[in-house]
Order: C-alpha cells, then structure tokens, then sequence
C-alpha cells in the first residue's frame, strides 16, 4: 500500500505532484468517487471532455468554499426553507406542492444562474414540474411575495381567462443579479399537470430567442429543466426533446437538467417505475453526463451545479444533474404518505432538515453563530409577513400578472378590430413565383434531378397563364412575408420535400453530398430569413418546440406540419393542455400554425383523416348563439375564439389565410386541413386575381354558377374541402348545373353564422344539405348541424323586460306556440315534446290566452307566459329552476336571480329568463352591441367571451329573438363508423359513389 506510482496523465489525483503511495491513490479516488457525488462520464465518447470533467472532481481541495460564500449558501438555503414553513402555516389545508426535503434545489438553481451570468448568459428560460414552483417564483425569479400569496385568496380576477391553479404559472421577471451585478432575464414557462410536457415548450422558446438575438452559440441564452425522478424516466417526452439537442434547426446548445430525486413518484416506489438503475439513464443516449449529488451535502449541490453550468457554457451540451433527495410530506401537503411507504416516512421523520444539518456544520466550524442563524430565520419571515399583508388588500388577482412571455410593443397603438390587407401586387408574385420556379443563379454546375426540372417548368407554365396551385400558393405567402420582413419558419416530418412531393423548397445537388438551395431564402437583398427544417420523427416534442417558438415573436409565422393529418393524436397533450386552451388559462397569445393532411382517398384508416372534430369540439364559441351582426362581425368572431379551424378549397384562399395570421391584430391557432389529391388537381387552381390587392380570405365560397338564377335551384349543398370537387363533377356529370348549388364553408370555426344565413336566404326554396366524406360521427357534421340551425331558422322579436306596451305585439307568437304544444287530452299537463320547466302545472287560464287580452299577471302564470311577458311582474315575480314532470311551479321552489355583474351590462332579470328554453325556442343574439375598447398597458384590452357567446347561458334581454319556425339541415355522407376509413380502396370507392348519389338525389 506504500508502494509509490507514476500518475498517469488520465488522471488529475495528484494535482501538482506526478507521484503518489497508492494508499494516497485509493483514498483520493475514494473521496472524489464514492462521497456524497457520484460522477458518470465514462460512456461519453471523447477524451477532451472526459478529461475536463475528471479534473473538476479529482483536484485536490477542489470544493474548497470561502467563509462568505458559505453565508450565501446558508442564506439562500434559509429563505427556500423558511418560504415553505411560512406556507405550511398559514396556508396548512391548501395544496402547494412544496419542496420540504429537497429544499436545496432553490440554492442549487440559483448556483447554476449566477455561474452561467458570469459566463455571459442574459436570459434564461425554465420549465419545471408543480413541486417546488411557488419557492422558484419567490426566491430564484424574485416574483414580488404578495402576488403569489394572493394566489391562495380564492379571488377574481381583474383580466380575462379562466385562470389556472397557482402551481402551475409561469413568469417573466428581468433584474439585477446581486453575485455577478449583471442584468438578468428569467423566464418560467406555465404548464399543465401533466408532467414533462413543458421541456419541448422551453427548447423551442430558448431557440427562438438565441435565434432573434443573432445568438448562434447559445452564449447569451439558455434553459434550465426541472424534472422529478419518475417523470424524468417514464415519460416519453423526455427522450423526444433529448433528441432535438444536438439537431442543427432544434439544438439550444445546451441545456442544464436539475432532477428533485424524491425516490418515489407519488405512491410508487423506483422498482415498480423504471428498469434502468437510475432515473438519468435516457440521457446517456445523447452524451450528457450526469452528476449524482446528496441534497443534504449543500457545498457539493453547489459544486456539482458550478461544474455543471461551466461544461454547458465550454461544449454547449446537455448536462444532469441529480439531487437525491426525499419529499418530507405526500404528494401534496394533505396526502397520507404512510399508507404505502410507512419505513420510507418513519425514516424521514426522523430527518433533520438540510438546513439544520448545514447551520451546524457552520456553527460548529466557527463560520455563523446561532444568533446569526436566527437572524435569518427572522428576518426573512418578517418579509413574509409584510407581504401576506399586503396581500389581504389585494380585491382581484391579475393573470397578467403572470405571462411568461410578454410581447413588448405588439399590442401597443393597434385597433384591435382592424385586420392588415392580405392581397398583395401582381408584380410580387411574379417575382416570388419567377425565382421559386427557377434553379440556383449563376450556378451552372448545380445539378437538380430531372423530375424536378419537369416540376419547375411546370411552375413556370401556370406563372405564365397567371394560376397556382397549392405548392406555388404557399411559397408565394411565405415569400411575401418575408418581403415585408415577417420570419417564416416550416417545421415537421419530411417538409423541405413534403409528404406528397409537391413543395421542393431545398434543392439537392444529384452529384455533390449536402450541397443544397433554398429558393425562398433568396428572394430580396433584405428579406427576413426562411427556416424549413425535416424535424426527428417526433409529433409531441416538435409540436411542443414549435409551439415555444411561436410564443416568443408575434411578428413570425410558424407552421409545424404533420406528416399525415392523423398523426396529430400523439401530439395530442401539447393540443389539449397548451395550444387550444393556454390563452384562457395563462394569457398567452400564439399564432402557431398546425398544417394537417386530410382527406378520404383510400389510403387506409391512418392516413387519411386529421380528426377534425376533436378539434371543432375544443373550439369555445356557443352553437346556440348567434353573435350579433355588423361590419365587425368576422374580426369581432376571430378575436373572441380561442383557434381558428379552416379547410380551404383554392390555393389562393390558403394563401390568404397564412397571410392573415401577421396581419390579424391579436394572435391565434390556425388549425389548418390541408389537401393530399388537390395539390395536383387540375381544378384546384388559383388565378392572380384572386390574391392581389383588395382581395381577402373568403370564410365562404358561394356557387357563383347558381347565384343567378337561384330560384331554380331545388337542393343547396355545403361542404368543406376536397370533396367540394367530387360533388362538382357529379353535378356536372348528371347535368343538375341550375338544380343543385355548392357552396364551400373554408373557414369551419369560428362559424360563419351571417354568410350561411344570407346563402340560405338566396336560395330560400331549395332543401339544404351538409355533405362530408367523413363518417357521420366524425368530421365537421356534430359541429354545423347545431351552428346552421341556429344561423338558418327564422326568429322574431319578443318583449324587452320590464316593457309593459311591447309585450302586446307578442301575444301571437306566445298563443300560436301554447296552441300548437297543448296537451291533447283533457286533465293531461304535461307533453313528451316539452321540457320539463315548460310544461304547464297551472289553472287552464294561465295558459290560454284569449287573442287581444292580456291574462293577469300571477304567481302561478306558466315558465313561457312569463318569458314573453304574459305571466308575474318582471320586477318581482321568482324565477322557476329547472323542475320535473310531477313538481309543481310554486314561490318556494323558485329562486330569486342573485345579482350579476356581466360586461355588457344586461340587467339581473335578463341574464336569469331562459332557465330552459322550449324545443324549437333557440335564443340567440342580433343587438348591435358597440365595441367598449379599454385601453391597457399592451394596448386595447376586448373582453374575451363577449362575442361567440352569451354572458350568461343564452340569456334572452333587449334584442333578442327566439326562433318560431324550423328549416332542417339533412346529412349526406358515411355512417357513423370506428375507424375514419376502410382499408380496402375498392370499399372506398363504393362509399364515395354511395356519398354523391345521395348527394346529387333530387
């Protein structure tokens, strides 16, 4: 054991000295290795890095902490503990999800933030789980501390949205750091419960800002990941977003990943939740290395976190670091741990906290008194205790508050109800469309396969004769964006080709190994740059990143396409929890564009329907409303939902329709159905002038062909689509041009209420029809048939409340619907055809109303004498609640409307009147109601909910109408069915020609 050894240069034992006893070998490995951090590295495939990190934990005295550096350590250990007993005491039944047990993560993240500042980092961006959040706002982020105590005051809110619950918010904060005295940015991102789904969302974010601060090298921003142990290995996610680490279009140049090892994942213990022996093993697969760390060893976190955030600023790559640790209370803070682990929590009962165990290693080593330490303690509390004060003032909580990605000067001077144009001069389109269609200037040598050659003079043909198609309508959007200075960025499965080999936006040179060129890249000296990127075979991570990239610059199109439209479901979390709702629940706008393959071609069950229904049915406008008429009514619609679902029939409408996602005031989702057969359809053809200036995107295409004459026309089909081109060569094949009229809806939802209304009308004697290739349970059908029965039935005024005069116009709308609904049997009171709360439980003269007379007003007067007037005085009289066939309408069973406060102001008694409204009786709105613009710090504020739909159910107040008679829409198309397509192309077409016989069957 004294036996002296040469060192090698593999090691870095030693230090200065070149020989060692090998005891002193042994015990030096031992501390480096087998202490409270354990070090994996050896699978990384270079020396360089090996080395390096070999260095930073076998030099001697390399964790060697000044007495001052100790004090920030026991400092910030001090606040995170205390932030979370001040927590448990005064908020002891709420859910917080507290980091009791690995409290050191606050110190550790706070470590990685002031080593990569001193390194030249200015923004960061982070996601992280629920556990511990309310700490990371309060102490790393610095969020102001009554803000977050204002969270658990159960208070309204002042702004818009539904909200979230506080422990899953996000921020932005800029300050001052106080170690390096350098500006930071500091960004946490909102995110659901469900665990991991934020990663991508931060990478896709970071990227986007390193890429509009020129930062190629990712040295100015970063991102830092928070996972717990068994999400870390159990969620799939995790491995996807690991994946686009090191891809030239994806890569953050690095990410730092902090794992709370809690050693349990809610009741489950690690042998029942992963088969790798540790929870970081799925970030061998990209190289990263990974640093093991005792949570209750405070200066080794804070090693392991300066080494980890050096090798990030030194070879831009991910880095893990794992803090294994325990969680002192259940999955929440009113969860029984020790029904399933009861040794695991009898042992951490009898833990002391890490900050115990480290304010006495101080004490003991002379560093801090225990006066000092109590200090501390006291002061911080006392700030807590100033800020839970001021908290109890606060009347509102304020989701602005909590935007994680502030769009500074966007909103700011802008009418928010006016939409930029979106034609563009003809002399822009030949150009885009001459260099499009061109191979690369002044290259000679560049050899582009002949089949592409075929497809650039075929562009160069329709140039010539002024018409697209699909492929050129695209280009021609992107480039004229691009022109006016808007970043355009395409990302998905196969997209620099496209699926369909139709879109060819890199050119490959047949002879040279990535030499390529990009058409659109090269349009104008001063253009804004154009990113197509093939992304990894990923749908949820990509999703995800593309969707953080659409949240950092509204002045960008970004468009994520699926390879197939079905592809989408396993994305389905990223649609679900952020893109469809993350506006209502955190405040924060993005005009994303999802790019989805649809159409029912006979290419099987999985590449051939997008579900557009799963999206229609997410979509937050109310089908029984009829939003009120005017000038506005398109923007007033696209401001007040929460995405956009289009399926456009000409290239020169989906050309309009990318356009206006810049040139829309706010931003959106736009869920696009794109077309697979119609990008080579010989009529799915644009000409010039339907792109140019003063032309816009039509949410509706009329047949132009019956428009006029359309008396003569017996059926009005609607559709959606491609099979708009099936229909038209069956009409045309069956010679029904006069009979038959087609008319296209390009823009599903929201629904275009006023131009369905006035197509019915046009053809006010022919029968109507939704057509789909859809099966009946799916596509657009269980989304229009109640949006077209509410835009196509007739409806009539009835009385404003409280308007004594005006109820005597109405009494023969309420007699001719008592008379036509009156039990047909003497002594019956109730109809199978009536709701419960209309049906008549009353003298036979509360209900029969002579014609000219006005019954007297009763307690006892029916639901719908009261509703139009006829029954108790408005100003007095109960409203009933919803009863049953047997009960009876009584003062005691009725509930007086409490006071409301909405903002259109409508009055108590309007917003409480439809309880249950009658078959037949749909209420909806045509009061012309002017837009109230608030001025606000990002500019005008619109009330979100105050146009698609009601206040208040559908309330029936001054303006309304109620519907009195019915024109029904029929269905043609599949039956309802499983699976969205058969498998079998002969069974297809058996289908379609099934479809368009029942669609062309006068």
């Amino acid at each position: 054991m004294e036996r002296v050894f040469k060192l090698p240069s593999t090691t870095f034992i030693g230090g200065k000295e070149k020989f060692l006893p090998l005891r002193e070998i042994l015990g030096r490995l031992e501390k480096a290795y087998c202490n409270k951090i354990g070090v994996e590295f050896m699978f990384i495939n270079s020396l360089e890095q090996c080395n390096w990190i070999r260095e930073r934990f076998e030099t001697p005295n390399i964790m060697t902490y000044t007495n001052e550096e100790k004090r920030l350590i026991l400092a910030r250990l001090t606040r995170a503990t205390g932030f979370e007993a001040f927590l448990a005491k005064k908020f002891s039944s709420e859910k917080r999800f507290g980091l009791e047990g690995c409290e050191i993560m606050i110190p550790a993240m706070k470590e990685v933030i002031d080593v990569s500042t001193r390194l030249g980092v200015e923004s960061i961006i982070m996601g992280m789980p629920h556990r511990g959040r309310l700490n990371v706002l309060a102490n790393v982020c610095r969020k102001p501390l009554h803000q977050i105590f204002t969270q658990f005051a159960g208070l309204e809110a002042a702004d818009d949205g539904s909200g979230d619950v506080k422990y899953h918010l996000g921020t932005y904060i800029e300050r001052l750091n106080r170690v390096t005295n350098k500006n930071i940015r500091l960004a946490v991102v909102a995110n659901p419960s469900h665990l991991e789904a934020v990663d991508p969302v931060v990478q896709g974010k970071t990227r986007a800002e390193q890429f509009y601060r020129g930062d190629g090298e990712g040295k100015k921003v970063m991102s830092i990941l928070l996972h717990g142990d068994a999400a870390f290995c159990g969620q799939g996610v995790v491995f996807e977003t690991m994946h686009l680490s090191d891809l030239p279009d994806y890569t953050t140049h690095g990410t730092v990943h902090i794992v709370v090892n809690n050693q349990i994942g809610f009741t489950t213990d690690p042998r029942h939740s992963r088969s790798s022996p540790y929870c970081t093993d799925v970030a061998r697969v990209v190289n990263a290395p990974i640093f093991h760390v005792n949570g209750d060893d405070p200066e080794a976190v804070m090693h392991v976190c300066k080494v980890a955030a050096e090798w990030r600023a030194t070879f831009h790559k991910d880095v893990i670091i794992d803090i294994v640790s325990y969680r002192r209370n259940g999955h929440n803070e009113i969860d029984e741990p020790m029904f399933t682990q009861p040794l695991m929590y009898k042992k951490i009962r009898g833990t002391k906290p890490a900050l115990d165990i480290y304010a006495n290693q101080l004490i003991g080593e002379g560093v801090v008194t225990a006066e000092e330490v109590k200090s501390v303690k006291d002061k911080y509390e006392k700030i807590c205790e100033e800020a839970f004060e001021q908290a109890k003032i606060e009347t509102h909580i304020k989701y602005k508050d909590w935007i994680d990605s502030p769009w500074s000067g966007f909103f700011e001077g802008k009418d928010p109800l006016k939409v930029a144009p979106t034609g563009v001069i003809e002399e822009t389109l030949v150009h885009i469309g001459n260099r499009f269609s061109s191979p690369p200037p002044n290259a000679a040598e560049f050899v582009i396969h002949k089949g592409l050659l075929r497809v650039l003079a075929a562009r160069k043909e329709m140039l010539e004769n002024k018409t697209i198609d699909w492929a050129l309508a695209e280009a021609m959007a992107f480039g004229s964006l691009l022109k006016e200075g808007i970043h355009v960025r395409l990302s998905g499965q196969d997209v620099e080709r496209g699926t369909f080999s139709h879109r060819h936006h890199v050119l490959h040179h047949q002879t040279v190994d990535k030499a390529t060129y990009r058409p659109l890249c090269h349009l104008y000296p001063d253009q804004a740059p154009y990113t197509v990127c093939n992304s990894s075979l990923s749908e949820f991570g990509v999703l995800g990143f593309e969707l953080g990239y659409s949240m950092t610059n509204p002045n960008a199109l970004v468009c994520w396409e699926a390879q197939f439209g079905d592809f989408n479901n396993t994305a389905q979390c990223i649609i679900d929890q952020f893109v469809s709702s993350g506006q209502a629940k955190w405040v924060r706008q993005s005009g994303l564009v999802m790019l989805l393959p649809h159409g029912m071609e006979g290419m099987g069950p999985e590449h051939s329907s997008a579900r557009v229904e799963r999206f229609l049915q997410m979509c937050s406008d109310d089908p029984d409303y009829f939003p009120p008429e005017s000038e506005e009514f398109a923007i007033r619609q696209l401001h007040d939902i929460n995405w956009i679902v289009a399926n456009c029939s000409t290239p020169g409408n989906y050309f309009h329709l990318l356009r206006r996602q810049i040139a829309l005031p706010f931003r959106k989702p736009l869920i696009v159905l794109t077309p697979k057969s119609l990008l080579r359809h010989p009529e799915c053809r644009s000409n010039f002038s339907e792109m140019t200036d003063g032309t816009e995107f039509q949410r509706l295409i009329p047949d132009a062909l019956t428009a006029e004459n359309p008396n003569k026309v017996k059926r009005v089909i609607f559709c959606t689509g491609r099979v708009y081109y099936d229909l038209l060569k069956a009409r045309r094949d069956r010679k029904l041009d006069s009979e038959i009229a087609i008319n296209r809806i390009e823009q599903i939802s929201p629904f275009p209420y006023d131009l369905v209304k006035a197509e019915c009308a046009k053809y006010a004697n022919a029968e109507l029809v939704w057509a789909q290739e859809e099966h009946k349970n799916q596509g657009c059908w269980t989304y229009v048939q109640p949006r077209f029965d509410t835009a196509i039935n007739s409806t009539r005024d009835f009385s404003v409340e409280g308007d004594e005069g005006a109820s005597e116009g109405y009494k023969d709308v309420f007699e001719a619907y008592i008379t036509k609904n009156r039990p047909s049997t003497a002594g019956s009171d109730t109809r199978p055809d009536l709701p419960a709360a209309a049906s008549v439980h009353s003298p036979p003269s509360s209900t029969t109303v002579p014609h000219g007379t006005v019954p007297p007003k009763t307690e006892s007067s029916s639901w719908f004498s009261r509703l139009f007037g006829f029954g108790g005085s408005p100003k007095t009289q109960p409203i009933p609640q919803s009863q049953s066939s047997t009960s009876t309408t009584s003062p005691s069973s009725s509930s007086s409307p409490t006071s409301t406060s909405t903002n259109d102001n409508r009055s108590e008694r309007a917003n409480t009147h439809n309880h249950n409204p009658p078959p037949h009786a749909r209420i909806d709105s045509v009061q012309e109601e002017k837009l109230v613009q608030q001025k606000t710090g990002q500019g005008f504020n619109i009330p979100q909910g105050t146009f698609n739909s009601p206040t208040s159910g559908s309330a029936a107040s001054k303006g309304r109408k109620v519907r009195i008679s019915s024109r029904p829409l029929s269905y043609v198309g599949r039956p309802c069915g499983a699976s969205t397509a058969t498998g079998s192309k002969a069974q297809h077409l058996k289908e379609l020609k099934n479809l368009l016989d029942d669609a062309m069957g006068l």
